[in-house]
């Protein structure tokens, strides 16, 4: 089985504080554990996505981001938000049972993982892992994407980064498949999301109040392609006409303390403008961060109840 390790590619200081740093065997139930599947090998044309978790760490942890949730939890003070360190690549290369394995030995800790890909295909393995350790529970699954990635199989790769939501509606890993945010598709996926039920919610007049999300615990994956490439430039597939970055928090906000785990992929470092797609990688994580937390704990919100001064969540009026 892969094991997750600290470390920091290119031999730099891993940018993680020591104080944050846990193994597995140190996790436990109400923990929300970062941890990076630096994984990029079924990725169609442009590879460098496996970059990705170390450019989001240094973004999260960089003196210049701050580290409150917009609603008033402060994760640097909170020591259940902790760093597993990314899955380390088994002898034989990447394969979808050794990161299922791997994450079912994590979610069977009773922490929440919040997964830094990597490119989209790490979803379904992630997910087939957590139905391993938890098999009474298949969460609704809510994606933010340009694209359906439901093709049979792409260039002959059914583990594509474009096939991911198609293995995980065959393999039962999820009650519903919601996602948002797509604006380019083709025949074949229109007729597999028919297949498979899977609701696609375009960019177009999109309005997070107004995702049809069903009732139960919700898993989120995040493709930052579902962003507008202006938020969001350091992508393999950019595609215009995508999510403001305050759309897709609107949507973090909409689905609340129902979130159980969460992964955000396809930043690709290589391709990225000043850090602009790491920054905001960064910026969803803390804001997921903060709702797991809050989530795990059974708690409000700070900032919520009886604060008038704070920002309404999505769905509820304002006077």
């Amino acid at each position: 089985m892969s094991t997750f390790v600290h470390h920091d590619p290119g031999h730099r200081p891993s940018p993680v504080p020591p104080s944050r740093r846990r193994h597995l065997d140190e996790l436990g139930p109400g923990d929300v554990a970062v941890c990076g599947v630096p994984l990029d090998v079924n990725s169609s044309h442009r590879r460098g996505a496996a970059g990705a978790p170390g450019a989001v760490r240094r973004a999260l942890w960089s003196d210049r981001t701050n580290r409150c949730t917009e609603w008033g939890l402060d994760l640097e003070a909170d020591e259940r938000f902790v760093d597993l360190g990314d899955l380390a690549p088994p002898e034989g290369g990447w394969h979808p049972d050794s990161v299922a394995s791997a994450f079912a030995a994590l979610v069977a800790t009773g922490a929440r993982p919040l997964v830094v890909g990597g490119d989209h295909s790490i979803t379904w393995p992630v997910l087939a892992g957590r139905a391993r350790a938890r098999p009474d529970e298949r969460p609704v699954l809510v994606g933010v994407d340009a694209h359906p990635d439901l093709y049979e199989s792409l260039d002959g790769n059914p583990w594509s980064h474009a096939s991911p939501m198609a293995r995980i509606a065959e393999n039962g890993l999820a009650s519903a498949i919601v996602t948002v945010g797509v604006r380019t598709t083709t025949d074949h996926q229109r007729r597999q999301a028919r297949r498979h039920g899977v609701r696609l919610v375009p960019a177009a007049a999109f309005d997070a109040r107004r995702v049809p999300i069903p009732p139960g615990p919700v898993w989120l994956t995040v493709d930052l392609d579902g962003l507008d490439p202006a938020h969001a430039p350091g992508v393999a597939h950019p595609e215009p006409g995508g999510l403001t970055v305050r759309q897709v928090l609107d949507l973090v906000d909409r689905i609340g303390d129902r979130l159980v785990g969460a992964d955000i992929v396809e930043c690709n470092p290589g391709l990225d403008v000043r850090g602009l797609t790491a920054a905001v990688a960064a910026e969803l994580l803390v804001d997921v961060a903060g709702r797991l937390l809050v989530g795990a704990a059974g708690t409000e919100p700070p900032g919520r109840a009886g604060d008038t001064d704070a920002p309404h969540p999505a769905g509820e009026p304002t006077a």
